[in-house]
């Protein structure tokens, strides 16, 4: 190339005077090394705002995500623009030139999905999911998830679309593609009815909100807390760490129970199955007792009713209110122990039990005398 009109005369000497391999690999190198001393200044400025700050840091939070895509983004951007003030035919800087553009187009999708992070750390900081009523805050979360998780999908897409177009060839089996749209759109289309549904069962979840992160579930039989919302499917953690995976627009098609749809604060029942002689007084002013006793009672609702009478014992329902589901389950294990504790030390004889009667038992019980 004529480097004439691009460098100072001494400048210009000195590259002369160099065998034009040396003189291109010196360009490549100053860069490279010069994105990466100006990565290094800006990481040190930000890393020195970051230690300002106590807890959330959005310096610290920017260092850790595009640091990374920076440091391969300043150097091909810089090595772009000393391509002209290299020393090589054209045969040989059109596809160097193609090459650095197609890895800037990568490096700055890069940034951009890393930028989505940092929105969503602060996202996270500011909606926090640990406290008591947390609704809000589990609704703001299940949209920024989806949306983060769909808006690096377009952004892949164009990346490659960008990448495709840049190529004459490409554009041509583009336009011969769109040729054939109309046979080919509807081969499509059945070929991949189920992923548009869980995409747009996705879309319905993420704003309408039958489900959040964080919910608890019951789903085919199983209790859970919901642990991600994909665009294709949710993960619910089971009581006992297991994981349950299910498509995403089972929870448009399908019931399930949400128990914290509205709220988190959720009512909590013990069955006691006793004997028609319990003295109902006593079962409720020790159950009284018990709960005041709990820091997991939120000091609502509590209740004790005979709820049903069968043949042989009568159902005693024990109803009381907890924070959360899981202050619910333990509450519910802590009054159901005691109480049946209670009852066995106390009453042993209201305890469930099947009476017989046994009647005229000294007719049965005489010898049997010959006329």
């Amino acid at each position: 190339m004529n480097i004439e009109n691009r460098l100072p005369p001494d400048l210009l000497d000195f590259s002369q005077q160099l065998p034009a391999i040396v003189w291109n690999l010196l360009i490549a190198v100053i860069a490279i090394l010069a994105g990466l001393i100006i990565k290094y200044i800006v990481t040190l400025l930000f890393k020195f705002y970051a230690k300002k700050e106590e807890s959330y840091s959005f310096f610290r939070s920017v260092i850790i995500n595009l640091g990374p895509a920076i440091t391969y983004f300043i150097p091909l951007f810089l090595l772009n623009l000393f391509i002209p003030i290299m020393r090589m035919d054209k045969i040989y800087v059109t596809p160097l030139d193609k090459t650095i553009e197609i890895l800037l187009t990568i490096s700055f999708a890069g940034i951009l999905v890393r930028s989505i992070r940092i929105l969503e750390d602060y996202i996270y900081h500011t909606y926090d999911l640990n406290k008591a009523d947390n609704l809000v805050e589990r609704k703001v979360r299940t949209q920024i998830q989806f949306i983060r998780k769909f808006l690096v999908v377009v952004i892949v897409f164009v990346t490659i679309a960008i990448i495709l177009l840049s190529f004459e060839s490409m554009r041509k089996i583009g336009t011969g593609l769109l040729t054939g749209v109309g046979i080919g759109g509807i081969i499509v289309g059945f070929a991949a009815q189920n992923s548009l549904g869980n995409l747009l069962a996705g879309f319905q979840i993420a704003f309408t909100q039958p489900i959040r992160i964080d919910d608890v579930l019951v789903v085919e039989g199983e209790w859970g807390r919901v642990e991600e919302i994909t665009l294709t499917y949710v993960v619910l953690n089971i009581w006992d760490k297991r994981r349950l995976i299910l498509p995403i627009n089972y929870f448009i098609t399908k019931p399930f129970q949400n128990w914290t749809r509205s709220s988190s604060e959720i009512l909590g029942t013990v069955f006691l199955y006793v004997d028609y002689t319990i003295p109902l007084e006593a079962i409720r002013k020790e159950f009284d007792r018990l709960i005041e006793l709990s820091p997991l009672w939120d000091k609502k609702v509590k209740v004790v009713q005979v709820t049903d009478t069968k043949e042989n014992n009568i159902e005693v329902r024990v109803l009381m209110s907890a924070h959360n589901s899981s202050d619910a389950f333990d509450l519910r294990c802590y009054i159901r122990e005691n109480l049946v504790t209670f009852i066995q030390q106390n009453y042993p004889g209201s305890l469930p039990r099947i009476r017989t009667e046994v009647s005229n038992l000294e007719k049965y019980l005489q010898p049997k005398t010959d006329n």
